[in-house]
């Protein structure tokens, strides 16, 4: 039998030495897992569209004594995802983290009589294929470091039902069970599993969110505020780090303890 090994509280969440990789890590959700990341000691690689923001981003991650990489990367473009993890290995040496938040689509706005089978597909293009296809690039190089953390950004969508979804709702539900799936592929030495966020505060919400809608939200909601971008980071260091040694192929919803929805 394998001897656990006790480890000091520090240790738990210690990220040191370590690389993460964050896609969409110039803004919101990923830009706070990111600066999570860097105070636990992780080197952090900022994938993104936005370059002008992900070097903003990169240069308050440094501030933290870590180094950080801005990479422009559009994950719907396979060379650029292969680039992308070339130029981490090739600064860094090693790639231990994966946080695979970028992804998108018509979520509330799906219509199935007015959206195509293109609109369709390409919501799974962004939040699965590209995920996938990451996974498949970084686990190798995770195994041959000793240790490895994917986390994927899901939704709470992925187990609602709602009109005007489908699309969006059936890929983050895909996603979920993806990452069911791909721990039993990557194991022991990587783990996986995803984190869907409820109703957080970010730009994407701020373009739709009515004081209504929020009053509505926090209804459901028993503790009694929205999201921010800050609470969905601690779930993305809990993946990344030690402390979850033991979890794999799980989907962890951070909700306030209830269910947000836009209608």
């Amino acid at each position: 039998m394998q001897q656990f090994k006790h480890k000091e509280f520090n240790e738990l969440f210690d990220l040191t030495g370590k690389t993460a990789i964050i896609t969409g890590g110039a803004n919101g959700i990923g830009k706070a897992s990111a600066l999570r990341l860097a105070q636990a000691g992780a080197n952090i690689v900022i994938a993104d569209l936005n370059m002008d923001d992900a070097k903003a981003a990169a240069k308050e991650i440094e501030s933290f004594g870590v180094k950080a990489l801005a990479v422009e990367c559009n994950i719907l473009k396979d060379d650029d995802l292969v680039a992308m993890v070339d130029q981490a290995m090739s600064v860094f040496g090693c790639i231990n983290i994966l946080i695979n938040n970028a992804g998108g689509g018509g979520g509330g706005r799906e219509n199935p009589f007015k959206i195509s089978v293109d609109d369709f597909r390409r919501d799974f293009e962004l939040n699965v294929f590209s995920a996938w296809r990451l996974c498949q690039l970084c686990v190798p190089h995770m195994k041959a470091s000793g240790y490895g953390s994917i986390v994927i950004t899901t939704s709470m969508s992925s187990i609602n039902k709602s009109p005007n979804m489908s699309g969006y709702a059936a890929s983050k539900a895909a996603v979920n069970h993806m990452v069911a799936n791909l721990a039993h592929d990557f194991g022991p030495e990587v783990r996986i599993n995803a984190v869907g966020p409820g109703a957080t505060r970010t730009d994407a919400l701020k373009s739709v969110l009515t004081q209504e809608i929020e009053e509505r939200m926090l209804s459901g909601t028993p503790i009694k505020r929205l999201g921010e971008a800050d609470d969905i980071a601690g779930a993305m260091l809990y993946f990344a780090s030690p402390i979850s040694e033991w979890v794999s192929g799980q989907t962890l919803f951070v909700n306030g303890g209830g269910v947000q929805t836009l209608e």
